[in-house]
């Protein structure tokens, strides 16, 4: 758990700046999406200026929760632009949902040239101990767990909107509760949420039905190449810039497409690769059992938890596909 006086310090570092700006990772997820829309809402209640920025488009999904659309770093400014103050003069960088220079793409070299103070709220494992002060605990199954203790600590009022972006984030890092890491301390938060006003239903239809038919169609492809390895204990899904071409979807399309094929009874663990553009592949891993996953990806520059973790490797496909067997193949 954090302690009191790493919260105070956060709290204090927000009261003293007027201008924040506020990223997470590339390819943002819920939690991504989730705490940084409630963040926005908090301290813009604050009477400051928060900007978020990404670094990838968010997901059609998680849209409806901001009244604006995030500005996108090489999208809708550059990074000369932001060097060069165009977003904001910052006093504050606040980092959510990663503590790592790999998940944070270019925009490395606008923190190698700023002095302001960074603040980093996190729980994840891998770490690089990027912030000046550190919200992190590993333990809690999201990075809105965190935010929310941050909330009642500092006395800030949960409103209806606050609620639905937190409750938003918990939803989807525990798999709609059904991962493993759906502990008291989540059911207890969501509760508060629920409270607080909030729709479950109405947000499980904002979550899981809607898909476009471009990306039902990528996740058809996907299944249908699905192969299984080790007694069908580990499964593998791959996605190419031809399926992109072919339905017509976008890569923020592929969010949680890995957790289809966990409807297996027999698979324990599973792997997406995912071809992009430059020739790198994305590589996504879940684990249902034993297997810790964080361990493989770290071991190609990347990192993430026990239960779900990923990097990015050398094409070709096939190429890296091999690598993450032969890793698998040990544990299994």
């Amino acid at each position: 758990m954090i302690k009191n006086d790493d919260f105070q310090k956060a709290v204090e570092l927000i009261n003293k700046s007027s201008n924040i700006l506020i990223i997470s990772h590339t390819k943002p997820d819920g939690d991504a999406c989730g705490c940084i829309a409630a963040m926005c809402d908090a301290i813009g209640a604050l009477s400051k200026n928060i900007t978020p920025l990404l670094f990838s488009a968010v997901p059609q999904w998680y849209e409806f929760l901001f009244a604006e659309k995030p500005a996108i770093l090489d999208e809708d400014v550059q990074l000369n632009e932001l060097t060069a103050g165009q977003l904001g003069q910052f006093d504050l960088i606040l980092i959510v949902d990663t503590n790592s220079h790999s998940q944070l793409v270019k925009f490395n070299d606008y923190l190698k040239q700023n002095n302001a103070p960074l603040l980093v709220i996190d729980h994840h494992e891998t770490s690089d101990g990027l912030g000046d002060v550190e919200l992190v605990d590993s333990d809690a199954a999201a990075t809105a767990l965190i935010v929310l203790d941050l909330f009642k600590y500092a006395d800030w009022p949960i409103t209806e909107k606050t609620a639905e972006s937190l409750f938003v984030a918990l939803a989807t890092d525990t798999g709609w509760f059904q991962f493993s890491n759906t502990d008291s301390r989540v059911y207890r938060a969501c509760a508060e949420l629920i409270d607080a006003g909030i729709k479950p239903t109405q947000i499980y239809d904002h979550l899981y039905l809607n898909f476009s038919y471009p990306r039902f169609k990528l996740m058809a492809g996907m299944l249908n190449k699905l192969e299984l390895f080790l007694d069908g204990r580990y499964a593998v899904m791959q996605i190419t810039q031809q399926d992109f071409e072919l339905t017509g979807a976008s890569h923020s399309d592929t969010e949680n497409l890995i957790n289809e094929c966990h409807r297996i009874d027999s698979v324990e663990a599973s792997a997406l690769f995912i071809e992009l553009k430059d020739g790198r592949i994305r590589c996504s891993l879940r684990s249902r059992g034993d297997l810790d996953v964080s361990k493989i990806a770290s071991q190609f520059g990347g990192g993430g938890h026990t239960m779900a973790a990923g990097t990015f490797l050398p094409g070709p496909l096939e190429n890296a596909k091999k690598l993450i067997l032969t890793e698998v193949e040990k544990y299994f």
